[in-house]
C-alpha cells in the first residue's frame, strides 16, 4: 500500500483515475513478485503463507491422526520440511507409526518408506513432500488425503491426489484441504480454485488460457492489494 500511495503522490501528469488505479496495482504487484524472488528473507505474502502453514501443521496432523484411527491409512502432504517435521513429531507423540517421503532421500530409502506404508498394516500415515511425492509413486492403499498446505497451482494438488486416485483404487478418494479461515490462505484457495475452473474449461476446448504458478502468485498479490485499498477509509 505504501508503494501504491507513493506512486500516486509522485504522479504529476496524465489522466486522473477515479477510485483504485488497477493498472498501477498490477504494476506494483508485478514488481513485488519479482523482488521476492531475490529477497527470500523479507516479509512478503510468500513468507506469510509459509508461517500460516507452520501454524496449521499441528492441527492438520491432529486431523490426519483422527482419520487414520477412523478411516484407515492416510496420506499427509505438506510443501515445507518444517511442516512435515511438526506433523511427524505429532504422530510420534501419539504413538502412530508413519512413513516419511522427502525430496532429499535416496531412491532406495524412499522405496523402503513407501513399501512400509503400502505393506505394513501398522504404518498408518505417509508424510509426503508435495513436490517430491506428488508424482511417480503409487499410494492407492490410502483413500484419504490431507493437504496441510496450499500449492500455488491446482495441477500440483491434483497430481498429489492422483497418487491415491488411480486405476486399481477400489474406494472413493477424499482430499481434505486445511485452510486458515479469514487469512490470505483462504483468499489464495479461492484463486487456485478459479484457475482450476479455467483448466477444466481448457480441457473442454475453451480458448481460455491456463495460468501458471507465477500467474497465480501475481493474481494473489493483485487481489490482496485491491482488497486492502477497498477497505481503506
Amino acid at each position: 500500500m505504501s508503494q501504491y500511495e507513493t506512486a500516486l503522490a509522485r504522479r504529476k501528469s496524465g489522466s486522473v483515475v477515479q477510485g483504485i488505479d488497477h493498472d498501477l496495482v498490477r504494476r506494483i504487484a508485478t514488481r513485488e513478485r519479482k523482488a521476492t524472488a531475490t529477497k527470500k528473507n523479507d516479509e512478503n505474502v510468500f513468507s506469510m503463507m509459509r508461517r500460516i502453514g507452520q501454524a496449521k501443521a499441528g492441527l492438520a496432523a491432529d486431523y490426519a491422526a483422527q482419520l487414520a484411527r477412523s478411516a484407515g491409512k492416510v496420506v499427509f502432504f505438506a510443501k515445507h520440511i518444517d511442516v512435515m517435521d511438526v506433523a511427524e513429531e505429532t504422530f510420534a507423540k501419539r504413538g502412530i507409526r508413519f512413513s516419511s517421503i522427502r525430496g532429499d532421500q535416496t531412491s532406495k530409502a524412499r522405496q523402503k518408506q513407501l513399501d512400509a506404508f503400502v505393506n505394513d498394516p501398522d504404518v498408518h500415515i505417509a508424510v509426503c513432500s508435495l513436490t517430491a511425492a506428488g508424482v511417480g509413486i503409487n499410494l492407492q492403499v490410502a483413500s484419504n488425503i490431507v493437504l496441510a498446505e496450499l500449492s500455488w497451482t491446482s495441477a500440483e494438488q491434483t497430481q498429489a491426489i492422483d497418487r491415491s486416485h488411480r486405476i486399481g483404487q477400489t474406494e472413493p478418494v477424499t482430499a481434505w484441504r486445511i485452510i486458515a479461515a479469514q487469512t490470505i490462505d483462504a483468499r489464495i484457495a479461492e484463486l487456485i480454485d478459479s484457475k482450476a475452473g479455467l483448466a477444466a474449461r481448457a480441457l473442454d476446448g475453451s480458448a481460455d488460457e491456463v495460468s501458471s504458478s507465477a500467474d497465480v502468485q501475481l493474481e494473489a498479490l493483485v487481489g490482496l492489494l485491491t482488497d486492502a485499498l477497498s477497505a481503506k477509509p
